[in-house]
């Protein structure tokens, strides 16, 4: 039964999806007519006969559930219809961009890989893991900031690689190690973070006492490690595909992300809906491929048991690292906050750090730590909202698992961005949009936690004797099980706050979230993009805030851990009295 629920939440959700970008234009509010006609011809005038001209040549005038069967039954027949403003075929258009943003995706994941490895090694040589506040680090790295650095570096001042376009293998790698950097960085630290239980595990010992060699038992526990992770890893690639419309603006490279994004801001309705469709089935095939290849590394033995990994043993880190982040990071907010973050003062434009402006001056002469200071409320302050509303709404979602599962399959499919292009297209870019986009995605991993916990405590003797005593149903729900669920959900959905930040800030940086003058993250890296060669403390300073704070939450989450941890009855027995 579950399954059947699962598929259809699944193909409903997909409809609604589908449905949604096909009446973009009349949820919008906006004349699409209108916005078709600037998008050809800006000079033309908008008189009443031409816009009458247009909507009969678009079939607007037969009403949104007649245009939006049209385009149904033309992808039946493969046809995606054709551009409101080029009036060109929308298939070769979406194929060639679809061609474009896979070929990246396959060279930034190679990149993921080689950093993946480098952040692993340390782990398999000691036996034992970090508090992976370093690979966090890297995770919440915008990838507008190495695009720009690399295209700096490398394209402008050295002259090594290529600045813009998509012609050749050597277009791919700035681009490739722009995305490939911070997907590295999270595929290195959850392999880390999972790598110490399993080298404690009873097989490792018998396996050293044996004589195997190291090597021999790093690849049987990477291997044992993979599966769970695989799933996690099909999400981070449908994210690289997904979420380079920033990256693919930097470097002009013509993939969908860029593509969708242009449509979405001519509003061309039939470029709009195969892009996103073509995105949409590119998350639900790379989810499939993850689970297949679950599978195969399962094998026919271990597939019906669900091969979990144990739980990691929280790592014992000092006090000192979380502090000096903290400290690093509100004492910067603090000293922000006392400034004007709009003042303009065109004398002093792109100024370096002084006494007078700590951080210097963007564009406008306008002081940086001011706009970073007032900032973190627009970036950390919506992130924390979207966080709470996620854990809310996965608390609910995993007392019914069979229904969030399908939902779940088509969240994961579409990336922040899209969903953020949807949702600007229809309201409007603005902080509440941004703030929805990424909320309508970030809930599916907090709800598999909670779905997974709430059966773990539902199968436990203690409720099992609740109930032979006359429990009401309401007592153990509210006094057993969602404080046993809640806690932990709770410390997960703060671990992905800087992650929800980041997503934010993608969508400042694009122009989908916050608009000027507001001092968000994103819209700060978005402006100083044009001088990021005269002036790179503008773009670097939010940056670094986004690393510190993906730096506190792993660290600050680690620490509480590790005092929690308590200290194996092995450990205490084999600890020598003088020591």
């Amino acid at each position: 039964m579950r399954p059947t629920t699962a598929g259809f939440t699944r193909a409903v959700v997909l409809l609604a999806v589908v449905a949604a970008v096909g009446l973009l234009p009349w949820l919008s509010g906006r004349d699409p007519a209108l916005t078709v006609l600037r998008a050809r011809s800006a000079e033309q005038e908008p008189t009443k006969e031409t816009l009458d001209a247009i909507r009969r040549d678009l079939g607007l005038d037969a009403g949104p559930l007649s245009l939006l069967g049209h385009w149904a039954r033309g992808l039946v027949r493969g046809d995606l219809g054709t551009s409101w403003v080029s009036g060109t075929d929308v298939l070769p258009s979406v194929t060639a961009g679809l061609q474009v943003s896979l070929a990246l995706m396959g060279a930034a994941l190679a990149v993921a890989v080689l950093l993946a490895v480098v952040l692993v090694t340390p782990v398999l040589v000691r036996g034992r893991g970090s508090a992976g506040a370093g690979a966090a680090m890297l995770a919440a790295v915008p990838e507008v900031l190495p695009a720009t650095v690399g295209l700096l570096v490398c394209g402008v001042w050295l002259g090594w690689l290529p600045t813009s376009g998509w012609q050749g293998p050597a277009y791919m790698v700035l681009p490739a190690v722009a995305l490939g950097v911070p997907a590295g960085g999270l595929l290195g630290r959850l392999v880390a973070d999972a790598l110490p239980a399993v080298l404690e595990e009873r097989w490792v010992e018998l396996w050293r006492g044996a004589g195997v060699s190291r090597a021999r038992i790093s690849a049987a526990a990477l291997r044992r490690v993979l599966p769970p992770l695989v799933p996690q890893f099909g999400m981070a690639a449908v994210g690289l595909t997904g979420g380079a419309v920033a990256v693919e603006t930097v470097f002009a490279v013509p993939g969908i992300g860029r593509t969708a994004l242009g449509a979405a801001k001519s509003q061309d309705l039939p470029l709009l809906q195969g892009s996103v469709l073509a995105l949409l089935l590119l998350g639900l095939v790379t989810g499939a491929l993850a689970a297949l290849a679950r599978r195969r590394l399962l094998g026919p033995a271990l597939r019906d048991a669900s091969l979990a990994l144990p739980p990691a043993r929280p790592v014992r880190t000092s006090a000192a690292i979380p502090l000096a982040l903290a400290t690093a990071l509100v004492t910067t907010i603090g000293w922000g906050l006392l400034r004007d973050p709009y003042a303009v003062n065109t004398a002093a434009r792109l100024a370096s750090p002084s006494w007078a402006h700590p951080l210097g001056t963007d564009g406008l002469g306008r002081d940086v730590l001011a706009r970073l200071g007032h900032g973190a409320a627009a970036t950390i302050g919506t992130a924390a909202v979207v966080c709470v509303f996620s854990l809310v709404l996965s608390l609910a979602l995993g007392f019914v698992p069979g229904v969030a599962s399908g939902a779940a399959d088509i969240a994961n499919a579409l990336p922040p961005v899209i969903v953020g292009i949807l949702v600007a297209a229809a309201a409007g870019p603005g902080t509440g949009g941004a703030a929805l986009a990424v909320g309508v995605i970030s809930w599916p991993a907090l709800s598999a936690h909670a779905a997974a916990l709430v059966q773990e405590v539902r199968a436990s003797a203690f409720l099992t004797a609740q109930r032979a005593i006359g429990a009401s149903p309401s007592w153990i729900l509210t006094r057993h099980v969602l404080p046993s669920v809640a806690a932990p959900v709770a410390r997960h959905a703060l671990l992905r706050l800087p992650g929800i930040a980041l997503a934010l800030a993608s969508l400042g940086f694009l122009g989908l979230g916050a608009q000027p003058p507001a001092p968000e993250w994103g819209l700060l890296l978005d402006e100083s993009r044009a001088y990021v060669e005269r002036a790179p403390w503008a773009a670097l300073a939010p940056a670094v805030a986004l690393a510190l704070l993906a730096g506190l939450a792993v660290s600050g989450a680690a620490y509480a851990q590790g005092r929690r941890a308590p200290v194996p009855s092995t450990a205490r027995k084999e600890t020598p009295l003088g020591a």
